[in-house]
């Protein structure tokens, strides 16, 4: 039976006198403690030996398992697994060998000195991550608390609220919650110049101005993108979206992604939901990279690369989107490496691309449908003439979840 050797114990700005009794214990019993230069600023009584995060903090992994037969404790900030380092751990070492002792994470200190209901609010996380992450949560009267990256963090959100139309939202910085040094910076984002602490959170009141920008988490204007013209439309994107099913944490492949438009919704659609784009024109990948930062996907990772080629080697998709470079061999490979249950979508235009769609639903089964937009306009020159109904191309989509 295997038995824990590793404990990950949550600590706040109290140290060792705010852990429960048994945490103490474990913690005062080690013999190595593990954790960054302000971890072990606050455990100055404890007398195991000492270790620094590693450099890179990949190597954490591989320091610890050299430590197993040990008795060692990782120091982690408040709540070890809520975007924390319990988590990456306890995804690569058997949780069965460790231990993890929560303490009062920074959402609920913070949730608590803003009086905010954390059922009614978001929590975030951009610690170590791009700022742009918390774009797609910003809408009016949202309540979000964010984990930052540094003193620079909360200048950077208020920058992205106030291009935004979002300037008159309420920031408060909140610093060393629960500790003698506890600070708090209250303002409003057009303006912001509080200089804070480097170890902070950010709670952010979202107050939308008359012209504020408000967009949904999918099927998001065209105006958002920047594009040459070749995209997947608004509307028969919502349809393609609703047909791929974004999941939490789930990859999809956009194959031909153009300027990135499904890559990006699909990304804004699931909490950490990822998306690879493979594309092999250089100014569409530019494009892309542009619309990824923009609206909240910064981590949208993009592919040169002709298909099928280009899908050697990836990991295996938990959705795959057609929209360039459609061809038998491509949908075969993409079909082959889908994972049980994953979602599989096409889109054509042309009729030869259409007879395709139309092989691959005989071969694999699936759905085929048209999809036929239509948009109002003037007949003639001006604003006030009559108007009449304009067809966009219509789009031939095949789609199916593999059984």
């Amino acid at each position: 039976m295997t038995r824990p050797w590793l404990d990950i114990i949550g600590i706040g700005e109290e140290g060792v006198a705010g852990l429960m009794p048994a945490s103490r214990a474990v913690l005062e019993a080690a013999e190595v403690v593990i954790g960054g230069d302000r971890h072990h600023a606050l455990t100055p009584e404890v007398s195991a030996e000492r270790i620094a995060w590693p450099s890179p903090f990949d190597a954490l992994i591989d320091r610890l398992r050299a430590l197993r037969g040990r008795r060692v404790v990782v120091l982690a900030t408040g709540d070890p697994l809520w975007y924390s380092v319990g988590a990456r751990i306890g995804r690569a070492i058997d949780r069965a060998e460790i231990t993890f002792h929560p303490q009062l994470s920074a959402f609920q200190h913070a949730a608590a000195r803003m009086g905010w209901s954390m059922a009614d609010c978001e929590q975030l996380t951009v610690h170590g991550r791009p700022v742009e992450q918390m774009i797609p949560f910003i809408a009016p009267a949202a309540r979000l608390l964010i984990l930052t990256t540094g003193s620079e963090t909360p200048a950077q959100i208020a920058g992205i609220l106030a291009e935004r139309g979002y300037g008159a939202s309420k920031l408060t910085v909140l610093a060393a919650m629960g500790g003698a040094q506890e600070a708090r910076f209250d303002g409003i984002a057009e303006g912001w110049e509080h200089k804070v602490p480097a170890f902070n959170s950010l709670a952010v009141e979202c107050i939308a101005s008359a012209g504020a920008s408000v967009l949904p988490q999918m099927g998001l204007p065209d105006g958002c993108f920047v594009s040459d013209g070749t995209m997947t439309k608004q509307e028969v994107r919502a349809v393609t979206m609703a047909k791929l099913m974004p999941m939490r944490g789930a990859l999809l492949w956009d194959v031909g992604c153009g300027c990135g438009s499904v890559g990006v919704e699909w990304m804004r659609g699931a909490r950490d939901a990822r998306a690879i784009g493979i594309e092999p024109r250089d100014d569409r990948r530019v494009l892309a990279a542009q619309n990824a930062l923009a609206l909240g996907a910064p981590q949208l990772d993009l592919r040169a690369g002709q298909v099928p080629q280009a899908l050697a080697g990836l990991p295996a998709p938990d959705a795959v989107f057609i929209g360039g470079g459609l061809s038998i061999e491509a949908a075969e490979i993409c079909h082959s490496v889908l994972k049980p249950l994953g979602r599989l979508v096409a889109n054509a235009v042309t009729i030869e691309s259409e007879m395709l769609l139309t092989r691959l639903q005989e071969t694999y089964g699936g759905e085929l449908s048209k999809i036929a937009v239509s948009r109002a306009s003037p007949l003639g020159k001006g604003r006030g003439g009559p108007r009449g109904w304009r067809p966009a191309m219509a789009v031939t989509q095949w789609s199916l979840i593999k059984r």
